[in-house]
């Protein structure tokens, strides 16, 4: 009796989840997490022999900038931080107290940015000199998990 308990639990349990899709929301555009990382990042040793633990990303609440696809040789940096962007942002979006964050968007190339005190963050280029390049394409939800860490020293 017990056996056959286990074995109808296992078929119901298999059949619920091979008829389950996965969750994909409407639309198409970019998705991910906003993470802080600063001090040092560089591997130590201590006194007992011992390495130190890494220190793990936090959650930040920023705002994100969508522009059109530019060019490093179009901005100007001071400090680690963009100044001037030759171009108007398409859209933003505040990411939630989990550092969260969702922007609906048309298929196509653009260039992501976050926000701090004194300027714009972004801290990936591509072969081309395009500055923290995304695609997005029709019907799909592109992933930017983006670790601000232009005080961090590695």
């Amino acid at each position: 009796m017990m056996n056959r308990l286990l074995l109808l639990s296992i078929f119901f349990l298999t059949v619920s989840l091979v008829g389950c899709k996965p969750y994909k929301p409407e639309g198409q555009g970019i998705t991910g997490t906003l993470t802080w990382l600063d001090g040092n990042q560089m591997p130590m040793v201590t006194e007992d022999g011992k390495g130190t633990d890494k220190v793990a990303p936090k959650p930040i609440k920023r705002v994100v900038k969508v522009y059109p696809l530019i060019k490093f040789s179009d901005l100007k940096m001071e400090e680690g931080l963009f100044t001037a962007v030759s171009a108007q942002p398409i859209t933003e979006v505040e990411s939630n107290d989990s550092g969260a964050y969702s922007i609906q968007l048309s298929p196509g190339r653009y260039s992501v940015f976050v926000v701090e005190e004194n300027g714009l963050f972004a801290n990936v280029f591509d072969g081309d000199g395009n500055v923290n390049p995304v695609t997005v394409k029709e019907n799909e939800w592109t992933l930017l998990d983006i670790v601000v860490n232009y005080k961090a020293v590695y």
